[in-house]
């Protein structure tokens, strides 16, 4: 029996990979531009981690993590998400006792025991960042817009930024009290006026038909924000105005993560069908101090890079380079494999992408494989040419070829593709 990847797990493999790679490298480069450092987070950390930074009563932490037992018995989780590894490191090695905002971007697979579907993966893929450290509408801005400049170099159009605030521990608890006696008088079942318990936005977040039915009269908590956090957000739009950042409000939103406050925005995109968020964040100004550390507040996002991969699908678009190399070397012969070796080393070395003809093959052999490679040209040597000192160099695309001699050949190449 032969084995296949684990259900839920996406594979990316070439060509389509090379697609994959241009929308990781598109959705992190902003973050690079704005001064954001990288940061390689663990796989795993300490189950409590999630559970007190994600929150119990989330079903990141109620259903969806892969939590074990290791060999000394203590409780690791694979990482459901990267904003609590990313605060547990700052705190760890003492970023924050620095310059702030401290200013890092992650990428790499997150873990998460769902149905899978499509869009909907157990090893998920995104890009982060996280600034921690300073609480400043213009901050909050910045991250936003450079999610949407992330998505903007792709050349997507299709999708939409969704805005709202979620108050602070100010404001919070007076709309709580409002939602939970709201939430008090519907007809739920038990397990849901359970979690409401725990945390009563959680119920608005309920996808079901029956319970989004309920609550079309739910109070909002963007209508009894507090005046601090009213100014925040008002500070907020007016600057993603400034910075060309169109936004929709949406007063309704409620995030998967229970540490989210203030600023709290979605990236949609309708041509996902049911997973239509290809990414989002926002601030938490609570969650650093609840995991041992100054009380600084922070802001961030998480991309979904094999969600915004199948968007750039949905809409059409090409991105990536899917030519393995730039030159493709065709040796005819043993004196012009040895040859051949020497000059792929070479320009390797110059910064060309050299791939060679292994196993002996034929010219016409040869010539499948530098077409099916990508390469802009081709280059055939046989012992003939060898003795000659010259090869035989092609252009691929135009299909011109012409003799060129060996002491000029590297430095041809280099100033075409260089």
């Amino acid at each position: 029996m032969a084995f296949q990847a684990p259900k839920g797990v996406p594979e990316y493999f070439p060509p389509d990979s090379a697609a994959f790679l241009a929308v990781r490298d598109a959705l992190s480069a902003p973050a690079r531009r704005a001064g954001y450092g990288y940061i390689e987070l663990p796989v795993f950390e300490e189950t409590a981690l999630f559970v007190r930074g994600v929150g119990e009563s989330t079903d990141v932490v109620s259903k969806e993590m892969y939590t074990f037992d290791d060999r000394g018995g203590r409780s690791l989780t694979l990482r459901p998400e990267g904003t609590a590894g990313v605060v547990r490191a700052v705190i760890e090695h003492g970023l924050d006792r620095g310059q702030l905002p401290v200013k890092l971007w992650y990428a790499g697979p997150f873990f998460r025991a769902e149905r899978p579907q499509h869009g909907r993966y157990r090893q998920l893929q995104q890009v982060g960042v996280e600034a921690i450290g300073l609480d400043d509408p213009a901050l909050d801005a910045e991250v936003v817009q450079l999610a949407d400049a992330g998505y903007r170099s792709l050349g997507l159009t299709g999708y939409r930024l969704e805005l709202t605030s979620l108050g602070d521990a100010a404001c919070r608890p007076a709309y709580r009290a409002l939602l939970l006696d709201f939430l008090g008088r519907l007809d739920l079942d038990e397990a849901t006026r359970q979690r409401a318990q725990l945390n009563p936005l959680r119920v608005l977040d309920d996808k079901r038909p029956e319970v989004q039915a309920l609550l079309g009269d739910a109070p909002l908590m963007v209508d009894h924000l507090c005046s601090a956090c009213a100014a925040h957000y008002d500070e907020v739009r007016r600057h993603l105005a400034a910075l060309g950042v169109a936004w929709t409000e949406a007063p309704r939103m409620v995030r998967g993560l229970d540490y989210y406050t203030r600023t709290t925005f979605e990236f949609v995109h309708d041509g996902l069908g049911a997973q239509s968020g290809i990414g989002g964040g926002g601030r938490y100004d609570g969650l650093m101090s609840s995991l041992g550390g100054q009380s600084l507040s922070g802001i961030g996002f998480g991309l979904g890079t094999d969600r915004t991969y199948l968007a750039c699908l949905a809409e059409g678009l090409s991105v990536g380079d899917a030519a393995r190399c730039d030159v493709f070397l065709v040796p005819l012969g043993g004196g012009a494999k040895d040859a051949v070796v020497v000059l792929a080393g070479q320009l390797r070395s110059a910064g060309v992408r050299v791939d060679i003809a292994y196993g002996d093959r034929a010219l016409k052999g040869a010539m499948k494989g530098a077409d099916r490679s990508g390469a802009s040209y081709a280059v055939v040597l046989g012992d003939r040419d060898l003795d000659a000192g010259e090869a035989q160099l092609k252009d691929l695309r135009t299909h011109e070829q012409d003799a060129v001699p060996l002491i000029d050949l590297l430095d041809l190449l280099k100033g075409k593709l260089l």
